[in-house]
């Protein structure tokens, strides 16, 4: 892929800080709505905090999470950072995938079927399980806000390989590309 353009590259980078934010937001939400849910002995709390998430989950989660991934594959792809040569962008990469796909594979389908049961006047058996999707998710995301700021780990194996065929001794430090695109 080509270098992104300046303009198309700062509009994308808005895009994918404000999607990731808003996805980190969202599931601070749902972990309020499920710990309500799991401290409350109200059933119009329980079932308000289920439903609740079920619209959460069944409109903004996949959107999010789907324009977090694209747009941080279309900077990794369109800038110097490269998906594959440092190891902070690929970590971010492999974790965003790993959580998009467990919100689509499992915490929607949970959410939803906490919400038909309590709608339909039954007790969820194990509200817990509602409580890890958004705190594994919100750890993952808090990780994955803290190494694209830090910017550990330096390069990949490849990037090694990449920059050291460039044949000049700075093209394989690293360091003078963690400043900020």
């Amino acid at each position: 892929m080509k270098p992104l353009k300046r303009p198309v590259r700062r509009a994308t980078l808005v895009v994918h800080v404000t999607a990731s934010a808003a996805w980190l937001g969202l599931t601070l939400g749902l972990l309020a709505l499920a710990l309500t849910a799991y401290a409350t002995e109200s059933a119009s709390a329980i079932e308000a905090s289920y439903r609740s998430m079920k619209v959460f989950t069944d409109w903004l989660v996949l959107p999010l999470a789907l324009l977090t991934l694209t747009s941080g594959l279309v900077l990794s792809l369109g800038t110097k950072w490269a998906l594959a040569l440092h190891r902070w962008v690929f970590v971010k990469f492999w974790v965003t995938l790993a959580t998009t796909t467990a919100s689509v594979l499992i915490l929607r389908p949970g959410v939803s079927r906490a919400a038909d049961i309590v709608a339909s006047g039954g007790m969820v058996a194990e509200p817990r399980d509602l409580l890890m999707g958004p705190a594994v998710s919100l750890t993952a995301y808090v990780f994955m806000t803290a190494i694209s700021v830090l910017k550990p780990w330096g390069l990949t194996r490849r990037g090694r390989r990449i920059r050291g065929s460039a044949g000049s001794p700075k093209a394989v430090d690293d360091r003078s590309l963690r400043q900020t695109a």
